[in-house]
């Protein structure tokens, strides 16, 4: 299970950096990483595992983006604001689960350290 996402007062783990495929490797269905061509189990377990927590840190970060946003397109001083129904119509989300992200997002945004995360969407 992935750790919880460091708030803004503690440092961030640096997982092994997420490079991007060259466009031929990306279409053959078989390579992923160049995972593929590692004989050594120990080594293709090394890697793979540094890709398993740099995934998992970047769905956090960007679940966290999610939520700033979703707070932002919800504040009701905004002339444009969304309803959570709009905002999980954007999102593909249930509406309960926007209501929980909007909540989240509003909770970073006042810097709140409690460690909170939001309930896996339906």
């Amino acid at each position: 299970m992935a750790e919880p996402t460091p708030r803004r007062n503690e440092p961030r783990l640096r997982p092994a950096p997420l490079l991007f495929e060259p466009a031929e490797a990306a279409g053959d269905p078989e390579h992923f990483f160049d995972l593929e061509s590692i004989e050594d189990p120990r080594a293709l377990l090394a890697r793979a595992t540094e890709l398993s927590q740099a995934f998992r840190a970047a769905a956090d970060r960007a679940v966290e983006f999610q939520a700033l946003a979703a707070a932002q397109l919800a504040d009701p001083r905004r002339f444009d604001r969304l309803t959570p129904a709009d905002i999980a119509e954007r999102a593909e989300w249930t509406e309960d689960y926007a209501k929980k992200m909007v909540e989240f997002g509003r909770d970073l945004m006042r810097g709140e350290p409690d460690g909170r995360t939001p309930a896996d969407p339906l």
